[in-house]
C-alpha cells in the first residue's frame, strides 16, 4: 500500500506545469509495485476541485486508488505530532490536513508520494517519503 498526498493528485488532474510529468511518472511507477489510496483528509481536499462527488469518485475510480479510513491510533498520532508542532513554534493552524496524512501512512507502515518533505520528515520520520529529490 501506498499512500499519495494531495498535492501530487492535483498536480496530474490540473497538469500543473511543473510537476504534472513528475506525478503522473510516480504514480504510473508506484502503481506497478504498490496498491495506491487516499484517505477521507487527501478526498476532502480534493473535493475542492470538482463539482459533484460522483465527478470525484469517478476520478477516484480512473486512477485506481482506493479510500481507507484513517485508524483511531492514526488520529491520536496526528493530534499529538501537531501538538508537538505548535508547541516547537508552528504557526499555521491551516496544516492539521498534513498530521492526519502523516500519521495514517506512519500507522499503516506504509510510504507516502509527496511533494512536501519538511513536515513528514521532522514529525513522522518513520514514514518512508518518495518525493522530487
Amino acid at each position: 500500500m501506498l499512500l499519495v498526498d494531495t498535492n501530487v493528485l492535483i498536480d496530474v488532474l490540473e497538469d500543473e506545469p511543473e510537476w504534472a510529468d513528475w506525478s503522473i511518472a510516480q504514480l504510473r511507477a508506484q502503481s506497478k509495485v504498490h496498491s495506491l489510496a487516499i484517505n477521507p483528509v487527501i478526498y476532502a481536499e480534493l473535493s475542492l476541485t470538482f463539482s459533484s462527488v460522483e465527478a470525484l469518485d469517478d476520478t477516484i475510480g480512473h486512477l485506481k486508488l482506493a479510500v481507507l479510513e484513517l485508524p483511531r491510533p492514526a488520529l491520536f498520532l496526528a493530534g499529538k505530532a501537531f501538538l508537538r508542532y505548535r508547541r516547537r513554534g508552528g504557526r499555521k493552524s491551516n496544516v492539521l490536513a498534513d498530521f492526519f496524512i502523516g500519521a495514517h501512512a506512519a500507522v499503516l507502515g506504509c510510504p507516502l508520494l509527496t511533494r512536501d518533505t519538511q513536515r513528514y520528515q521532522a514529525y513522522f520520520p518513520s514514514v518512508t517519503l518518495i518525493t522530487p529529490d
